[in-house]
């Protein structure tokens, strides 16, 4: 363990056995159970929501969730030398949720449901003050951010072979994220925000396989840190995109995952309108430009044209699957 982790330990009240690294953090065996400490950067008016975020979900009957420790002052976090915010946590000794495994991921969406249906919290939502819909808000960004990167690559007069590749897949994309966000400003937005601020509800915002540790057939989840104030519809999509990306949009997982969830918590005609907005964008597309576009220009990796490739024989699957998601 470094000194830097060994001086914020200190601050805590509990006994470290032994250390080890973990993803971007340093794990504990402590006389209190496995710890997990890590750097933080959202700020302590977000980190004091998140802690009450985590115990209304426990309060609400959902127990599986990580909890945030308290030092010996019982302040959320500490700051080191270098005014770097750190929090320590609760962790699990347990596995990544496999995201080869079909069955594990069912049964992970099926939490994920019960899961919604404790995270609320209507108080909360109103001091966030939101005055757009959020997906709505993230069409807008990525859509400014790929018109710079399109004016970008045609200001460019020498371009690398990925650069000739993805300017020729460039206007297909763009196109289909533009008429998304405009086809879903026809939709009556502010009635879809007036149900997020009534029903108070929140996402984890992070939804992915390694932020669910399964044990004893139990799922765990943790890293709740991107927490935001969202339609719930919008951790569903999060994590059947990432599955059906790697399973070439199988019309059957997808039906299988969309089941299992409503089972749990029932999905309304919205909903469905949502994450089909959701998937109808070019999110996959926007990540590999906004990834070259911030990257360095001096050496471009060769994965990028592989995801590009990759993308693009996608396509039509997932046209097929979207078009089914639709007429749920």
């Amino acid at each position: 363990m470094n000194d830097r982790a060994a001086a914020i330990l200190d601050n805590y009240e509990m006994q470290i056995l032994r250390t080890w690294k973990g993803r971007g953090a340093i794990l504990c065996e402590t006389d209190q159970g496995i710890r997990i400490l890590k750097e933080y950067r959202g700020g302590a008016e977000r980190l004091e929501r998140l802690n009450r975020l985590l115990n209304q979900i426990k309060e609400n009957g959902f127990s599986y969730v990580e909890e945030i420790i308290p030092n010996k002052e019982g302040d959320l976090f500490c700051i080191d030398a270098d005014r770097v915010m750190y929090i320590v946590k609760s962790y699990y000794d347990a596995r990544e949720c496999n995201i080869r495994d079909e069955e594990e991921c069912i049964n992970a969406v099926a939490q994920l449901a019960k899961l919604h249906k404790a995270m609320v919290l209507p108080e909360l939502v109103k001091e966030l003050n939101i005055m757009e819909l959020p997906v709505l808000r993230e069409f807008e960004k990525r859509n400014r951010e790929l018109h710079k990167i399109r004016r970008f690559l045609k200001q460019k007069s020498q371009k690398t072979d990925f650069e000739i590749f993805l300017t020729k897949q460039y206007d297909y994309f763009y196109d289909r994220a533009v008429d998304t966000q405009e086809s879903l400003e026809k939709e009556d937005t502010k009635e879809w925000l007036a149900q997020i601020l009534k029903e108070g509800t929140f996402c984890h915002g992070d939804f992915q396989y390694h932020n669910i540790l399964v044990t004893d057939n139990r799922y765990q989840l943790i890293n709740f840190e991107k927490y935001s104030s969202d339609n719930p519809i919008k951790d569903l999509y999060l994590f059947m995109r990432k599955l059906l990306e790697k399973n070439n949009w199988d019309m059957k997982l997808g039906n299988d995952l969309l089941e299992a969830y409503g089972k749990e918590r029932e999905l309304s005609q919205e909903d469905i309108c949502e994450l089909g907005y959701r998937f109808c964008y070019p999110e996959k597309f926007w990540k590999i430009a906004n990834f070259y576009y911030n990257s360095p220009k001096s050496w471009i990796s060769y994965k990028n044209r592989e995801k590009l490739e990759k993308l693009l024989l996608q396509e039509e699957a997932k046209e097929l699957f979207i078009e089914r998601i639709l007429k749920q």
